[in-house]
């Protein structure tokens, strides 16, 4: 059996995270994670007419990057696998048609990161697969025109709102070769404690950061060296901690979480810090990976946090669902 414990998988073969590419906007570039990734666009639009298009392009061209790279061929790539938070993962769909590669979408909204990977070194661990590019991508304006109130209106921001990452990465996992090693897998279930504002991500999304966290933590007994959410901001940050101490297993002192990482929150004007699939997704290509590999920590595990609500749901009154995934990684 692969599966140990209620929900957690254990990756027997080899599944290595041989390489990663990250691109990211201006703000972004701006933060304390500036210097560490591979690209940075000044430009909101990358010249393509809309923020759409331009997110289109962050995906393909993450991907071409990191192939070129490592000399991949189109032909030694055997899967794809993507997802974003635009309607239809367009900006994934879009992508992986000017690629041309075999492709699977997904949609986990902001948990899109840790899920692809999750399935990636499923598919591998299994034997259908050799290779896989997994991938995911946000971007401020157009997630902001979705999901919230459209940037020409001006609509002064609540402090409990996080801002999407402008930003993508590309994660090239293999049964060959070396680096980090892929462990085990925990795919979340969705908790919902009722939260109805979309400008409080972190809130909806921290019960099911906890539940998945606890969960793999129960399940693997690894003692991690560093535990790492994906986009809950301080808001979401600091109700997992409170979670976590109410129930007497205490992971402060080794957690963190990617919004709260790739601004700098004191000085840049984000509000609660980050949020959006480029968050976790860049951290993780442009910093986690990096200090796995200088072998700063040997082990961790990676959570990406989801909100799985929709601008349709929203209106007719429903709350936001909550998902998180985690990815528990060794060097």
């Amino acid at each position: 059996m692969k599966k140990i414990g209620k929900q957690t998988f254990s990756i027997k073969d080899n599944v290595f995270v041989r390489d990663t590419f990250t691109i990211v906007g201006k703000k972004e570039g701006e933060g304390p994670l500036g210097d560490k990734f591979d690209m940075i666009v000044d430009d909101d639009l990358w010249g393509e007419d809309s923020w759409e298009k331009c997110e289109l392009k962050f995906q393909k061209e993450a991907v071409k990057h990191l192939m070129d790279k490592n000399n991949l061929a189109q032909k030694d790539i055997d899967l794809l696998i993507s997802g974003d938070l635009l309607n239809q993962i367009t900006s994934s769909s879009f992508a992986a048609r000017d690629l041309q590669l075999p492709y699977v979408g997904v949609y986990g909204a902001c948990s899109t990161m840790a899920l692809t990977m999750g399935l990636g070194s499923l598919l591998i661990d299994g034997g259908f697969a050799n290779n896989i590019i997994c991938v995911t991508s946000s971007h401020f304006c157009s997630a902001e025109r979705q999901y919230r109130l459209p940037l020409e209106m001006g609509g002064q921001r609540h402090m409990s709102a996080q801002w999407t990452v402008t930003g993508t990465a590309a994660v090239w996992l293999s049964n060959g070769g070396s680096g980090p090693r892929i462990k085990n897998v925990t795919f979340g279930k969705i908790q919902d404690l009722g939260v109805k504002d979309a400008n409080n991500m972190g809130a909806a999304m921290a019960p099911a950061a906890y539940d998945s966290l606890r969960q793999h933590l129960e399940d693997t007994g690894v003692d991690y060296d560093l535990i790492v959410t994906g986009d809950l901001g301080t808001v979401g940050k600091s109700i997992v901690n409170k979670m976590f101490n109410e129930d007497k297993k205490s992971i402060e002192k080794k957690y963190d979480d990617c919004g709260t990482i790739i601004f700098d929150i004191e000085k840049q004007d984000v509000h609660a810090g980050g949020s959006g699939c480029g968050c976790s997704a860049t951290v993780f290509g442009a910093f986690l990976y990096k200090k796995l590999l200088n072998k700063e920590i040997n082990k961790l595990l990676f959570t990406s946090t989801g909100a799985l609500h929709s601008p349709t749901a929203t209106l007719q009154g429903e709350s936001i669902p909550g998902i998180a995934h985690c990815v528990g990684i060794e060097m």
